[in-house]
């Protein structure tokens, strides 16, 4: 019975280090990925935020200074007008050019115009506000996410009596894991988009503060709804990736049966776009939601759902994908980043959690 115990024991505790040092190693890989990459995260959220009005504004802000330079003009040319049509008893009509002006829609900025205004109004730190807490929030979740997901494959098993998970249990467990770490990373998300898209560059404690005041702890989850959709990206990940993959492997017939490094990394970047452009509008409302730059028009009733028409109806298409490229961009680099990094610096916690067991 002794000895029962004492390898059952074992077992139970090498399972705990190996739990620890995937965690861990996914944290620091993360915490790494996330502030080099931070920069991107800055551009992606304020362009995601943008919406009409925000468009408007900045279509307008470059034509300030000729305004500025042919007032003089254009107060000769209305004397004169104003002139002639004392004289005329025919009611003036607006000219074609304005009513064109006025009905024409403000176009997009780029990656490299935000990146230039982020530059010109705060330096490189604009780049870099609020990465901290950024930082802390990867590691919390792909920490969380890991040690949720290793749970609920144990119960899983438990309650199966069966080592095997199939495909759809175990998508259905990484969507559950997925949804475990958001009570404790969502506040920080919130925290991080407040900061990206503040325009009165304040700190992060008088953005928290505001958010709390205004509405309360409900403030710090805003477009959490967005992850009852958001939930399901790693698991298109994964099925795209494993699905192409069998493909190929089919092909190549019994030649193989495994992928080499730069098609796995290339699968991989594939099936991380496809998973990022079926959920982007989603993520599109959440950072929406968070900023305060756009609401449900019926309300909290009608929804994301609800959002994504109204944005639809006002901009089309290319409204509801604002923000796709760096977010795109800077996906499928963290992605890559943070592997390998992982990789790196698994030996390394490895010996340092198992280092005191050794002797």
């Amino acid at each position: 019975i002794y000895l029962i115990i004492r390898e059952n024991f074992e077992r139970l505790f090498d399972k705990m280090e190996e739990v620890i040092i995937e965690a861990t190693s996914a944290s620091l890989a993360g915490i790494v990925s996330s502030s080099a990459l931070f920069p991107l995260e800055v551009i992606k959220t304020k362009m995601q935020a943008m919406t009409t009005t925000t468009l408007t504004e900045h279509s307008t802000k470059g034509e300030t200074s000729e305004e500025d330079g042919t007032n003089q003009n254009i107060s000769i040319q209305t004397t004169s007008q104003d002139e002639s049509e004392s004289q005329s008893s025919t009611p003036p009509f607006p000219s074609s050019n304005s009513s064109n002006s006025s009905n024409s829609s403000p176009t997009s900025p780029t990656m490299i115009t935000v990146g230039t205004e982020i530059y010109k109004a705060n330096g490189v730190m604009g780049f870099y506000k609020g990465m901290m807490y950024s930082a802390v929030q990867s590691a919390m979740e792909k920490g969380l996410y890991f040690v949720s997901y290793t749970a609920l494959k144990s119960i899983y098993r438990g309650i199966t009596l069966t080592q095997t998970i199939g495909t759809l249990p175990n998508l259905c467990l990484g969507c559950a894991a997925e949804w475990c770490h958001l009570p404790f990373t969502m506040p920080l998300d919130c925290l991080t988009t407040a900061l990206a898209t503040d325009t009165r560059n304040r700190a992060a404690y008088a953005v928290m503060s505001s958010l709390l005041s205004s509405k309360g702890c409900a403030g710090m989850y805003a477009g959490v709804e967005a992850f009852a959709v958001l939930c399901f990206k790693p698991a298109i990940q994964y099925t795209v990736y494993e699905k192409v993959k069998s493909f190929i492997l089919l092909g190549r017939g019994s030649k193989s049966k495994t992928l080499s490094a730069a098609e796995a990394f290339l699968l991989g970047m594939v099936a991380r776009t496809v998973a990022t452009i079926a959920v982007f509008p989603y993520t599109r409302a959440k950072v929406m939601l968070q900023s305060g730059s756009r609401a449900p028009p019926g309300g909290p009733a009608s929804g994301i759902p609800g959002l994504l028409r109204a944005v639809y109806e006002d901009e089309g298409m290319a409204g509801v994908f604002r923000g796709i490229g760096p977010e795109l961009t800077r996906g499928v680099l963290s992605a890559a980043l943070m592997l390998m990094v992982k990789e790196k610096i698994r030996g390394r916690v490895e010996t340092a959690v198992r280092g005191s067991h050794v002797v």
